[in-house]
């Protein structure tokens, strides 16, 4: 049976986001002329953010409840999506913010992994499985 491992799905959708965020301006010349316009486009940053929101959420949540029951990659997580929030409202300093909130989400989903593969299934009364 084929299973998606949503903590590689939710790193690749970060660092996807990332490179979109990176790379997008250097090529900025010749998306028009291809007839592309998802530079500054409020409608595909939210999507984007929404995209790696419901793969995370999903992801961490399934970890915390299955497996580890630790807060750290939850946390780490929340932290980095409000930096891509941020990210949105001070386009200004859109790199200052974007850095950190891949890096936080990138590592949430890792130590979410990992804890999910070294979890020792304690099945205490607040395991559900």
């Amino acid at each position: 049976m084929f299973k998606i491992n949503y903590d590689a799905l939710g790193i690749t959708a970060s660092i996807a986001c990332a490179i979109h965020c990176a790379l997008l301006p250097l090529v900025i010349t010749s998306l028009p002329i291809l007839g592309f316009n998802i530079i500054n486009n409020l409608y595909f940053e939210i999507l984007m953010i929404v995209l790696a929101m419901s793969i995370g959420i999903y992801s961490l949540m399934h970890g915390f409840k299955k497996h580890h029951h630790t807060l750290i990659p939850i946390l780490l997580f929340s932290l980095g999506m409000i930096l891509l929030i941020l990210k949105q409202i001070f386009h200004v300093y859109q790199i200052w913010f974007l850095l950190p909130a891949v890096v936080l989400i990138v590592t949430a989903h890792y130590i979410n992994f990992k804890k999910c593969r070294t979890a020792d299934h304690c099945h205490t009364d607040d395991c559900n499985h």
